[in-house]
């Protein structure tokens, strides 16, 4: 009992059948090759039977072994349907085959059949070829610190970042390109390389790069036309406050008596949590209410001098400052005079020279001594 199931056991190993390896589907290009990997395996018994000068490959499509269904004869190419070949050796079992120029007569299923002498199978494992007008999409996946994470998550300014688009290969002559664009347009880093289908585009995150689209696009030149598809990414960068900017409601001097608003803004992601304001007298901060806006309803010369504004949110603060000069109603009668008499009696040179010379520089001392 123990001798006949150690036989049983040697035979189950030593003994092959017939087999086939093949992929389940495979996606081609319209206008483009397709190419079906391929190997198969036989009975042990007919090892002898399959020399390299006698072995034929042929395919059958969506249906029997029968010529009406025989698309490709790799020893008699008059019979085949298709424009192809078998790439690989059939003597050492390999099936592999290509076919050129493929349109949509080529979508279905696909069986292949050995002949060698005496040796003769139909494989019915088969792989199924669908014909597409257009490419599939490449994959775009953003890593930061060489981790990956989601399109949408956010990246902090200043972190190291890796764009990696990658795309599914068709049978293609010349092979597919990936190339890189954004939107807005940006100069986009050196360091991007093209390698098998794979191409990383490297670059440390910045503001100006906040909500920018990055888009990687794989194109097929084919004999006709030039056929591509795209996949995109938008970038999201969380960054501190930058170009604050403090500002008076007009761009002339104030007037004593007036109203005046002073505006404190800011760029930044998140969105600023507070603005605070300050004004600088003699030398001393004096701190004002939070707000973005610092609105005076009547001011007088105690108000001159130099406003400063902060803008913060969780990723930092940024400053700004601008200058409050208050005219007075007697510089400007005097200007306006001035002004008069030039148009009046074409004095503009003896005006300048003498005393509209002195009435200017009175006007920038007292412009000096307020802002400095």
């Amino acid at each position: 009992m123990i001798s006949y199931m150690f036989a049983l056991c040697v035979v189950g190993v030593c003994c092959r059948d017939f087999s086939i390896s093949l992929p389940q589907n495979i996606q081609a290009l319209n206008g483009s090759c397709v190419i079906i990997k391929c190997r198969f395996e036989i009975h042990e018994q007919y090892d002898k039977n399959l020399t390299e000068r006698a072995a034929k490959g042929l395919w059958f499509k969506d249906g029997d072994k029968t010529n009406d269904h025989l698309v490709l004869n790799s020893t008699d190419p008059q019979p085949s349907r298709f424009n192809g070949k078998i790439t690989g050796n059939l003597h050492e079992k390999n099936c592999t085959t290509i076919f050129y120029n493929v349109s949509s007569k080529h979508t279905g299923r696909y069986y292949f059949r050995i002949e060698s002498g005496g040796l003769k199978y139909f494989y019915t494992m088969n792989t199924s070829i669908n014909v597409t007008d257009s490419p599939p999409k490449p994959t775009v996946q953003l890593y930061v610190e060489q981790k990956e994470v989601q399109d949408q998550e956010e990246v902090l300014e200043g972190r190291s970042v890796s764009l990696r688009c990658s795309a599914e290969t068709l049978c293609s002559s010349p092979p597919p390109t990936l190339t890189w664009s954004s939107t807005p347009r940006i100069p986009l880093s050196e360091s991007s390389r093209l390698e098998e289908l794979i191409s990383d585009l490297n670059f440390t995150a910045t503001h100006r790069q906040h909500r920018v689209t990055f888009t990687c696009t794989i194109t097929y030149q084919l004999q006709d036309e030039t056929k591509t598809a795209q996949d995109s990414i938008t970038l999201h960068v969380q960054y501190a406050p930058k170009n604050t900017s403090a500002s008076v409601n007009t761009s002339s001097s104030v007037l004593e008596g007036s109203s005046v608003t002073l505006t404190c803004s800011s760029d930044a992601n998140p969105a600023v949590l507070n603005y605070t304001g300050a004004r600088e007298s003699e030398g001393q901060m004096e701190q004002l209410q939070t707000g973005y806006t610092f609105t005076f309803d009547r001011i007088d010369l105690k108000h001159r001098g130099w406003y400063h504004c902060t803008a913060q949110n969780q990723h930092g603060t940024q400053n700004s400052s601008c200058c409050l000069w208050l005219g007075t109603w007697n510089l400007i009668y005097v200007v306006i005079i001035l002004f008069l008499l030039m148009l009046q009696c074409n004095m503009k040179s003896q005006l300048f020279g003498f005393k509209g010379r002195e009435v200017i520089n009175r006007l920038f001392l007292e412009v000096e001594q307020t802002c400095n």
